[in-house]
């Protein structure tokens, strides 16, 4: 381990084989830093907070934190990270509620750019990226391999599909479906299939197709949603990344942008 001798370290804190931490950061009471784990000057983790390996926390950033959330009064709550994920510079991050079943989770190989930030019980999956100043609310779900654009908000309660795209500057009130695109300028609008996004990560051209298909029936035709949900399982019922969207829209709670 390599701790600068300005860096203050809890002896309550649990550091991995290889850990550093840099000047003037401070790890408090009851942190678990993974092996491999870099931190770099003037962060600031709180705990309960566990870390996973070979995580990377940039110049203030503000880590494990209590949730800000005016019901929180001081309960024993907390933040699990995974493996392999980025935070640079100021991002934030809470740990979760009583209310909202006790902690914020985050998976592996999550990029979290300058200045975001990730509310208390959050549960973000893996292969996600934050970009510049992107939030999340209380109790929002980010799944696998989304990304959230630069300044964009997401509200509270509120879901983002696997592959979703969300572009810079968009407020989400509602849910972002799997695979597609969502922007706002003011009313948040799908704009159809993140197909660049699914090519990247290896999508079939006949998968791709289907899911085209399934969004024109979602968005374009005269069906309400219960009706395309319908065509959908007659359509597709061999067609698992078809199956994802239904299982998203028949949970979705807040309902989904279209």
């Amino acid at each position: 381990m390599k701790i600068h001798p300005t860096a203050v370290v809890s002896p309550e804190a649990s550091l991995g084989e290889g850990v550093s931490i840099g000047a003037y950061s401070i790890i408090g009471a009851r942190v678990v830093l993974g092996k491999g784990s870099r931190v770099a000057s003037h962060v600031v983790i709180e705990g309960p907070t566990q870390v996973g390996m070979n995580c990377q926390f940039f110049p203030y950033a503000s880590i494990g934190f209590p949730p800000q959330d005016l019901k929180y009064k001081g309960e024993n709550t907390e933040l699990v990270i995974g493996d392999h994920n980025v935070f640079r510079e100021y991002v934030t991050v809470n740990r979760g509620t009583v209310q909202g079943g006790g902690r914020t989770v985050i998976g592996h190989h999550n990029f979290f750019m300058a200045y975001s930030h990730v509310a208390h019980d959050c549960l973000l999956g893996d292969h996600i990226i934050m970009a510049n100043a992107a939030t999340l609310a209380g109790h929002v779900i980010i799944e696998d391999h989304a990304t959230i654009g630069a300044f964009s908000g997401v509200h509270q309660f509120c879901k983002v599909g696997v592959h979703g795209f969300v572009g810079g500057y968009s407020v989400i009130t509602k849910d972002v479906l799997p695979y597609s695109k969502t922007v706002s300028a003011r009313d948040a609008r799908n704009y159809g299939v993140n197909t660049l996004g699914l090519q990247r990560q290896g999508f079939s051209p006949e998968s791709i197709h289907a899911i085209r298909v399934a969004y024109r029936i979602i968005l374009q035709s005269r069906q309400n949603t219960s009706q395309a949900l319908v065509t959908l399982k007659k359509k597709f019922s061999d067609r698992p990344e078809i199956q994802v969207i239904i299982n998203f829209i028949e949970k979705s709670e807040r309902g989904i942008i279209k």
